[in-house]
């Protein structure tokens, strides 16, 4: 099940988090999310928003995820390629899963594409296993963006 994250959620959605930190750590990309990413407050203003939403499997929470519609400003500029489409789309950020549990960026992603087939999303030079699964769930490289602290990160697309 996935659902709208709630603020009694929040210890759970951290501990997801933390375990996706480790998880990066882990192989091979320390320096996407490092120790503090996402912030307490900026995950309060997800809920908020209401933007960030769990998946729930038997009652646990074991994933997280922000979903958006665009325009994203970090997707305004994208260099060393081009978007397919300058349509509505989709955003999927900060998607992380409880250690043990495997498929929750599928669950996230059918979750999305029911509401918006034009998804977009980006992730770390470092983070093979995120972009591994963008393209086994049909994703394709469209160059380069840049995130909030101006770091690169290679941007996906999915018509």
């Amino acid at each position: 099940m996935i659902r709208n994250a709630t603020m009694a959620d929040f210890e759970a959605i951290w501990s997801v988090y933390l375990d996706g930190r480790q998880f990066m750590r882990e192989t091979g990309n320390p320096t996407q999310w490092g120790d503090f990413y996402p912030t307490i407050p900026m995950l309060e203003e997800d809920i908020k928003m209401n933007r960030l939403y769990v998946v729930e499997r038997e009652g646990e929470i074991c994933g997280v995820f922000l979903f958006m519609y665009g325009p994203d400003p970090w997707y305004a500029i994208i260099d060393d390629g081009e978007w397919l489409s300058d349509d509505r789309y989709g955003v999927i950020h900060r998607i992380a899963a409880k250690a043990g549990h495997k498929r929750i960026f599928k669950e996230a992603l059918e979750f999305c594409l029911q509401k918006i087939k034009h998804m977009r999303i980006d992730t770390h030079e470092d983070n093979k296993v995120m972009q591994h699964i963008l393209e086994k769930n049909g994703f394709s490289r469209r160059g380069i963006v840049y995130v909030h602290d101006h770091s690169p990160r290679i941007a996906f697309e999915r018509l």
